[in-house]
C-alpha cells in the first residue's frame, strides 16, 4: 500500500500501520465488514497523484460554526490532515485562505469543473422568510446558492440538526422561516448527519465511506446513518443499569448524581434520542455529557429545542422494580392458572381412558 496519501501522512508522522488501524477502526463503527477496512484503505491510499481528488463543496448557511469546530477536533492522527489530503476541499468559507471574489471563484470553478461528480456539504438551516433575506453570502441568499450547487451535486450531506432538521434557528416562533435542505431538495441523494454539533468521527466516518465505495451508507427512516444512529443513547448508556433499579438522581450535586445514578428525571432525553454519543464520545473518545454529569439533550433528533424542555422528564416512570415485581407477580398468577388447567385436563383426559377402556370391556 503505497501512494501520494501514504507519503503524506508519514511525513506527518502517521505510519501506514496507524493508517490501516483507523480504516479498519471506521469500518468496524459503521458496522461494515473487515474487508470494507482494507478497501477503505486501498482506495484512499492507492490513487495516484495524477488523479483528480474527489471535490467537496461546503456551504455554511444560517449557522453558528459548531459543525466546523467539531470536525478539525478529529481523533488523532488527525482526520482533517487526512480529509484534506484525499479530498479537494474547494470550498469552506471558515477553512479556506481566499476570501471575497476569489472564494466565490473558487466555488464556481469547482462547480463547473466537477459536474455532476462532488459532494457537497451544507451546514445550517435555510430561511425562507422575506425571500431568504435573513441569510445571504455575496449578495446572494441561501435558498438560491442551495438550489444552484445541489443541481451538479452527486449527493448532499446536510452537517449538524440545523441542515438536517432546521435546528435552533428552526424553533418557535422560527422568524426567519428556517427549513432543512431536505425540505427544499428532493432530486438529489441527501444524508442527514444531525447533532448540535454532531460527534466529529461521525462527519469523517460518512465522508470517507462514500468516498470509498461512492455512495452514501445505509439510512434510517430519518435519513440518518444506521451505523451510528441505529440505537439510542439510552441503549449504550452506563447509568442505564441504574434507571432499571429505579436509582434517579433527583439533583446535579446530590448523592445520587456523584454515585453515577441515572438522570432521567433530571430531563434526560436518552430513551428517545438516537446517536452513537454513549460509545463513541467526544474528545478523541474521552467522554460524552452525559459521563460529564449533564442529561442528554436530545440534539440529533427534530424539534429538540421545543420538544418539553430540556430540565424536565419525558414521564415519570413506574419504579423499574416495582414494574419487574409485578410482573413477577403476574406471571406467577399466570404459571399457576395454567397449572391447574394443564392438571384438569390430565384427569378429564385419564378419566376419559378409564371408562372408554371399561365401556371396551363391557363389550
Amino acid at each position: 500500500m503505497q501512494g501520494p496519501l501514504i507519503e503524506s501522512l508519514a511525513r506527518q508522522g502517521v505510519s501506514r500501520r496507524t493508517f490501516s488501524k483507523y480504516c479498519a477502526t471506521l469500518a468496524s463503527m459503521m458496522a461494515l465488514s473487515p474487508v470494507a477496512g482494507q478497501a477503505m484503505a486501498s482506495a484512499l491510499a492507492a490513487a495516484p497523484a495524477a488523479t483528480r481528488r474527489p471535490s467537496v463543496i461546503w456551504l455554511p448557511f444560517q449557522e453558528c460554526t459548531g459543525c466546523t469546530e467539531s470536525i478539525t477536533r478529529s481523533h488523532s492522527p488527525t482526520i482533517e490532515g487526512m480529509i484534506f489530503d484525499m479530498v479537494s476541499l474547494d470550498y469552506q468559507e471558515t477553512l479556506m485562505a481566499a476570501a471575497g471574489f476569489q472564494a466565490e471563484e473558487a466555488l464556481h470553478t469547482a462547480m463547473k469543473e466537477n459536474q455532476g461528480k462532488y459532494l457537497l456539504i451544507v451546514d445550517g438551516s435555510v430561511p425562507l422568510a422575506l425571500e431568504g433575506a435573513y441569510s445571504c453570502i455575496a449578495g446572494r441568499t441561501n435558498l438560491e446558492l442551495l438550489k444552484e450547487a445541489s443541481r451538479g451535486a452527486a449527493a448532499i450531506v446536510a452537517m449538524g440538526s440545523c441542515a438536517a432538521f432546521g435546528g435552533l434557528p428552526h424553533a418557535n416562533p422560527n422568524p426567519t422561516g428556517a427549513v432543512a435542505v431536505s425540505d427544499i431538495i428532493k432530486d438529489r441523494p441527501i444524508v442527514n448527519v444531525p447533532g448540535c454539533p454532531p460527534i466529529p468521527v461521525v462527519m469523517t466516518g460518512v465522508l470517507a465511506h462514500f468516498i470509498t465505495f461512492g455512495s452514501l451508507p445505509e439510512l434510517d427512516a430519518l435519513g440518518r446513518p444506521k451505523a451510528f444512529y441505529g440505537e439510542t443513547i439510552h441503549d449504550r448508556c452506563y447509568r442505564r443499569p441504574f434507571y432499571d433499579q429505579g436509582k434517579f438522581a433527583k439533583t446535579f450535586d446530590d448523592e445520587g448524581a456523584r454515585n453515577g445514578w441515572c438522570l432521567f428525571e433530571l430531563g434526560c432525553k436518552g430513551p428517545v434520542t438516537y446517536n452513537s454519543c454513549a460509545t463513541t464520545k467526544w474528545n478523541a473518545g474521552t467522554s460524552w455529557p452525559v459521563e460529564s454529569g449533564h442529561g442528554c439533550l436530545g440534539c440529533s433528533e427534530p424539534d429538540f429545542w421545543d420538544a418539553g424542555g430540556f430540565y424536565r422528564a419525558l414521564s415519570v416512570p413506574a419504579g423499574p422494580l416495582q414494574m419487574v415485581g409485578a410482573a413477577a407477580a403476574v406471571g406467577v398468577a399466570t404459571g399457576a392458572a395454567v397449572s391447574f388447567l394443564n392438571r384438569a385436563k390430565k384427569r378429564a383426559a385419564k378419566a376419559g381412558h378409564e371408562t372408554t377402556t371399561l365401556a371396551d370391556l363391557e363389550k
